[in-house]
């Protein structure tokens, strides 16, 4: 399905930013997730390494280059989470990230678009016409020859981008567990991407790939936090892995502090995805307005998180659940 032309909504009335951002001297890189031998390894292959070839003010999207990168990430550079504090964070993720239970054999019935399909004992409400269709053909119907409207969800495609820069510990490290376990739990037959992002970005899992929360958690709580904060750059990423995918199946979710200070506007990049929810980390400092710019032009909804207690109901919501 084709794509309408992007055009940024809402973006002629945007308030100045109330900080000023950092431009970057360098595009930003996309890294890939590896295991080294010396311990966590961070990937740019060659269509994700930023390129050094000149390019204009303000543009943050990925270069290509022939030469590969590799940011290796040895045991003293590697974050090990304290025991106590990943036991928890993985607790955490384990109870959001349970399979939900089928409403029925296909997996497919529920919230979505409005379909007619054969009588399997859910809906009652009948599709007139279609029905006398079947039964001017078969005078000695089934059940299933009666066609009733029901909603069919087709498969969603979710990109979270989480917000790894500054300090990575403590709540913010209990929210990110619970953001991943629930996203996990909400999207088990669709589709979710993961960026983790600072003034770079690293993709932990590609959309469309298995999914497992644990290995997720486990490699997120091992990136080492980073200072500036571009937040950007992961949208422009979650565009670029959402190119192929239909609109109304596509969006974004944020999870960060929103206090961007590196790079440009990302409200001009919100207003081109397809949807864009954020929740906000308020649990230390943050940039409520951003946020709540970005879900605005985005087409999505902001929701405030202050500790993982806050996640579930406000994905809950989100998602319609």
């Amino acid at each position: 399905m084709k794509r309408d032309a992007a055009r940024p909504r809402n973006s002629g009335s945007l308030k100045p930013l109330r900080r000023k951002p950092k431009q970057l001297d360098e595009t930003p890189a996309v890294f890939e997730t590896g295991k080294g031998g010396a311990g966590l390894v961070l990937r740019a292959d060659s269509a994700g390494r930023a390129s050094k070839a000149p390019q204009k003010p303000g543009v943050s999207a990925p270069g290509i280059t022939d030469e590969g990168a590799e940011l290796a990430l040895a045991e003293t550079d590697a974050v090990d989470a304290d025991p106590v504090v990943r036991a928890r964070a993985r607790q955490i993720a384990a109870r959001l990230s349970i399979r939900r239970p089928r409403a029925d054999g296909s997996g497919h019935r529920g919230a979505g678009v409005l379909a007619s399909l054969p009588y399997r004992g859910g809906s009652d409400e009948i599709d007139l016409d279609k029905t006398i269709e079947v039964l001017a053909e078969r005078p000695m119907p089934e059940d299933e020859d009666i066609i009733v409207h029901e909603r069919v969800r087709t498969r969603r495609s979710v990109v979270l981008a989480i917000d790894v820069s500054g300090s990575m510990k403590g709540e913010r490290v209990q929210t990110a567990a619970a953001t991943v376990g629930a996203l996990s739990g909400e999207l088990q037959h669709d589709a979710l991407a993961v960026i983790a992002f600072w003034s770079d970005a690293a993709v932990l899992l590609r959309l469309g790939d298995p999914v497992r929360p644990m290995d997720l958690l486990d490699t997120l709580l091992r990136l080492p936090a980073r200072g500036l904060t571009n937040v950007s750059f992961p949208l422009e990423l979650a565009s670029q892995q959402l190119a192929r995918v239909p609109v109304r199946d596509a969006r974004v979710v944020l999870l960060s502090d929103c206090v961007h200070n590196a790079g440009p506007d990302p409200r001009e990049v919100a207003a081109r995805l397809p949807r864009l929810d954020v929740l906000i980390d308020v649990s230390g400092e943050k940039d409520i307005d951003l946020g709540r710019d970005l879900a605005r032009v985005g087409r999505g909804k902001a929701r405030l998180v202050r500790t993982f207690r806050d996640v579930a109901p406000a994905l809950g919501a989100l998602f319609g659940g």
